[in-house]
């Protein structure tokens, strides 16, 4: 038998849905209108930039982003079509290819890292007291501790 959420859960969780896509539609706005980057590009110059060589295998980038294949390979074509990233086939497996971050990538990133950090801070950090956000960081990780078991 279903479990229905009560009132007040289901007052949370309708708030935490519309936040959330508030938030993603504040910042992906922001972006595109400040740098030409929807927030999906900007997860991806991000994730390249944080690895070794600024490259990654696009089934790794893919499984990180939580995109399907085809849809990152759709995504990663624009981005290489603006000159932010190139393909690189892998040379001990054919089939695989990376997704490398280009010097333009990197300053664009650079570029919108500023105004993406003062959109998070106005529209969220500071929003929150300290306590309200340290719990709000402490809610997501259990969340993501859960679903990544029940995946997993």
């Amino acid at each position: 038998m279903t479990k229905w959420l009560s009132e007040d859960e289901q007052q949370s969780w309708r708030s935490f849905l519309m936040a959330w896509t508030l938030l993603t539609h504040e910042l992906n706005t922001n972006l595109q209108s400040e740098h030409g980057l929807t927030i999906a590009d900007y997860e991806i110059l991000v994730q390249l930039s944080e690895t070794e060589g600024r490259r990654m295998r696009m089934s790794e980038l893919a499984q990180s982003t939580l995109a399907s294949r085809s849809r990152l390979s759709h995504q990663v074509g624009r981005m290489e079509a603006a000159g932010l990233v190139t393909r690189e086939e892998c040379t001990e497996d054919r089939r695989g290819s990376f997704a490398v971050l280009t010097d333009a990538g990197w300053q664009a990133l650079v570029a919108a890292a500023p105004s993406h950090v003062t959109g998070v801070r106005a529209n969220l950090v500071d929003v929150l007291t300290k306590s309200e956000f340290k719990a709000l960081g402490d809610a997501c990780q259990k969340v993501v501790a859960a679903i990544n078991l029940e995946s997993n």
